[in-house]
């Protein structure tokens, strides 16, 4: 695994995420299932329990995947990236809007993009000269 870039972002990735699904419902007492705005983790990332749960969903997926194959990481942290790109750019639109059933905030976004740019990087570009020369 520790050869592979994908099956470590995923899992490092994974492990995380999971991690602040769960600190998430800490934060998220009282908070509606689609608040449009919640629990605010280290004071700066807002979340409500569907955001948390879309947190474990994600993390899940992509530790599962990081511990299968490193096709298997290759393709989540492709599509959790592009996922993500896209949350960061519809999320521009909907912080403090009736629509922002996730509770996302400006952190959220940034955030959002930051793995976006990161998890399509390594899933675009690592291990492409392994895949080449086994084509």
């Amino acid at each position: 695994m520790s050869k592979s870039p994908n099956r470590l972002l995923a899992v490092i990735f994974g492990a995380v995420y999971l991690l602040v699904g769960v600190l998430g419902f800490f934060y998220t007492m009282g908070v509606g299932f689609f608040a449009t705005s919640g629990g605010k983790i280290l004071g700066l990332f807002e979340v409500n329990i569907f955001h948390n749960v879309a947190h474990l969903l994600i993390g899940a997926a992509l530790l599962i995947a990081g511990l299968s194959s490193v096709r298997a990481a290759r393709a989540t942290n492709t599509t959790v990236g592009a996922a993500y790109l896209l949350l960061g750019i519809i999320g521009l639109f909907l912080v403090g809007t009736s629509a922002n059933i996730l509770a996302i905030n400006a952190a959220d976004n940034v955030l959002h993009f930051a793995s976006a740019v990161l998890l399509l990087a390594v899933g675009l570009g690592a291990e492409r000269s392994s895949r080449a020369a086994t084509v």
